[in-house]
């Protein structure tokens, strides 16, 4: 895991656009994986803004969405699909038949799930998988117990995901109970994955996450087990880290800069170069 703490909000999806750029532009990164919720929405407006200076194209970029309500069709005001189309999909050159969703009014379950696993394998798998976290630890819909090698599926919401999503309707009753995700096993089959989060109210689920044990308990902690990540957290999500100063060192592109700088200093002084 390279963890990178940035002063606030603004700076981590500034930070993390510059790596989903490098990664679509540079990387041939041409599938991509996407969340909903608050944590990715200054990111979107990033992306946005570099499509519109044309530093970045999406035209033959394939997404995949984490998750979508169960029950919601896509016109809901509160379906991912409307808020993925009023963040990004509007407002930037991605073709609509390579916008892969899951159907949250589907009459088979099962079906829907396998096929969606099915097209991600068909393109290849997910080079870039961007999340964001719940504050009990979950990422996408895969709430505390949830089993790491879970596949995508039909899920049911936890009490503290209802609540924390219950500002979105006109009451608490209103927020599906159920819900489809990908898998935490599906996530990690991603080639790369990037979280981004803000905020005290994720310090504990980021803590647990990069510091505690791997636990059903804390979906994202199953994160360690992949060899290709990059947190980019503000201030206050990092609050509760134990090894803050030294992950402040380790993190970024400055600290592998001056890897470089530091070893090319040696070399030339051994006489190699």
């Amino acid at each position: 895991m390279r963890v990178t703490i940035c002063s606030n909000e603004a700076a981590v999806a500034k930070e993390a656009y510059k790596l989903v750029r490098d990664r679509v532009v540079n990387q041939g990164a041409k599938v991509l994986g996407l969340p909903t919720g608050s944590s990715p929405i200054k990111l979107y407006g990033e992306m946005v803004a570099g499509y519109q200076r044309k530093e970045i194209d999406f035209s033959d970029v394939h997404t995949f969405n984490l998750d979508e309500y169960l029950g919601l069709p896509v016109e809901h005001e509160q379906s991912y699909r409307n808020f993925m189309n009023t963040n990004l999909f509007n407002h930037v050159n991605l073709k609509a038949d390579n916008i892969h969703f899951l159907d949250g009014m589907t009459d088979d379950l099962d079906s829907e799930c396998m096929a969606y696993e099915g097209k991600m394998e068909d393109l290849g798998g997910i080079k870039l998988q961007i999340l964001g976290i719940g504050r009990d630890g979950h990422i996408g819909f895969n709430e505390p117990g949830t089993p790491l090698y879970s596949r995508t599926g039909y899920v049911t919401l936890a009490a503290e995901t209802i609540e924390d999503n219950k500002r979105f309707f006109k009451s608490a009753d209103e927020v599906p109970r159920w819900a489809l995700s990908m898998g935490v096993g599906t996530i990690l089959d991603a080639r790369e994955i990037l979280m981004i989060a803000t905020g005290s109210n994720k310090a504990d689920a980021i803590a647990g996450m990069i510091e505690g044990p791997i636990t059903s308990m804390n979906t994202a902690s199953a994160l360690q087990l992949h060899n290709e990540v990059n947190i980019i957290i503000d201030e206050a999500a990092a609050s509760k880290l134990t090894r803050k100063e030294y992950y402040k060192k380790t993190g970024g592109s400055a600290n592998v800069a001056d890897m470089y700088a530091y070893l090319m200093a040696a070399r030339k002084k051994a006489g190699l170069d």
